[in-house]
This record gives C-alpha cells, sequence and structure tokens, in this order.
C-alpha cells in the first residue's frame, strides 16, 4: 500500500510552504510593507471592491496589487487603468492557488520598495487558497450577497483562515434570502476574532469603515503595534 507515502508527500509539501512563508513574511516585515491576501469565489465582486477601496486609500498608503489568474490579464489592467497604482498579473500556469513562493516571485516583480500595502488578489476559489500560506501578514475573504451566507459552513478552512471578512453587493440584499446576522454567526463558530464590514462598491456604502480599518491595520504594523 502507498497511502502513507502519498501522505507524507502532503505534509512535506505544506511543510516547506509554511516555512518560505514564514520567511517571506519576515522579510516583509522588515521592509516595512503589509501584504494583504484578498480571497473569494469568483463574481463575488473582489475586483470592483478593491478599485473602490484603492482609491479611498492611496493618498494615505502607497499602494501596490498583484492580481492572480490562471490566465488573462483583465483584472490587472482594470486595477491599474481605474487606480493608477502599481500593478502586475500573476498566470498560475493552471493552478488553483498561490503559494509562498509564487509569491515572492511575483513581489520581486512588482517591486515592493516604498510600498507600505501590497494587496493580493488572490485565484477565484473557496477551497485551494485557504490551503497555502502566502506569507501575508493577513488575510481577507469576500463574501457576497448572492453567494448565500451558508458558505462558511460548507468552506470552513476558509473562514478559519481569514481575519476580517467583507459582505459585498449589500444593495441586492432585497432580491436574495442573505442573513447578514446568519453568516456572522457561522463564521464566528469558526472564527472567534472575525471583523465583519458590510459593503456596497457601488453604491458606496460600508466603504469608509473598511479603508479606516485597512488603514489602521497597516500604520499598527509599520509602528510596530
Amino acid at each position: 500500500m502507498h497511502n502513507i507515502k502519498v501522505i507524507e508527500v502532503r505534509q512535506s509539501v505544506f511543510a516547506h510552504n509554511e516555512k518560505k512563508a514564514d520567511e517571506l513574511r519576515l522579510k516583509l516585515k522588515e521592509q516595512g510593507t503589509y501584504l494583504l491576501n484578498v480571497m473569494s469565489s469568483p463574481g463575488s465582486g473582489k475586483t470592483t471592491l478593491l478599485v473602490a477601496l484603492i482609491n479611498l486609500l492611496k493618498e494615505k498608503l502607497r499602494i501596490g496589487v498583484m492580481e492572480a489568474d490562471i490566465d488573462a490579464r483583465v483584472d490587472a489592467d482594470k486595477v491599474h487603468g481605474l487606480t493608477g497604482v502599481k500593478t502586475i498579473e500573476l498566470h498560475t500556469g493552471g493552478a488553483c492557488h498561490l503559494d509562498a513562493k509564487m509569491c515572492e516571485e511575483g513581489l520581486d516583480a512588482l517591486g515592493v520598495d516604498g510600498l507600505d500595502l501590497v494587496i493580493l488578489e488572490n485565484v477565484g476559489n473557496l477551497v485551494c487558497p485557504a490551503e497555502f500560506d502566502t506569507g501575508s501578514a493577513s488575510n481577507l475573504n469576500i463574501l457576497s450577497i448572492p453567494e448565500g451566507d451558508d458558505k462558511p459552513l460548507k468552506y470552513p478552512l476558509m473562514f478559519q483562515v481569514c481575519s476580517a471578512f467583507v459582505f459585498s453587493k449589500i444593495d441586492t440584499m432585497p432580491v436574495f434570502d442573505f442573513s447578514i446576522e446568519r453568516a456572522k454567526a457561522n463564521i464566528l463558530k469558526l472564527n472567534g476574532k472575525a471583523r465583519f464590514f458590510p459593503v456596497s462598491a457601488k453604491t458606496g456604502e460600508g466603504m469608509d469603515e473598511l479603508a479606516a480599518y485597512i488603514y489602521e491595520t497597516v500604520r499598527a504594523f509599520k509602528e510596530g503595534r
């Protein structure tokens, strides 16, 4: 039987990645650059939300963006065109996630000198990205109203590894059977320290609160708090 061998390989892969992630995290800390890993399912509105968020923060923070996709550069072009911040596209070669080595290669290509905040828009997926530590300072999940409030029950790891949760597209609440309180309760069962931000990038509702949270988090990081 070779089952035990497969388990050993899997453990080895994750252990190697975690070591690389810790090294990258320390390197970024020394450089004073905060890496925010943003994860969600496809269609959650991450790119639109990030454009609105960056435009609220770019006068206060020096920001760079890494857009991860299996192929195409649509999102990178959109972010750069609508915000003007330094942006690169990362093609994963078919992989459904980024690991720490891929992320480090992207950061080297982006160039983080002088950047306060780098936002990584991970591949749209609620499974694989949650399994691989990218070396980020923190993880943020975007859960859109049309997806339903039961996603934390179906994909628990994603909601365990993130520290902040954005409920996006709240302007669609009247159309969908989504309870923010139920979603919060489902997440808090997995993650007692979770922070929540109901927002609409379309109307701007809640965006100032989210921007303030990101700004204060980055400032505290840079001040060593």
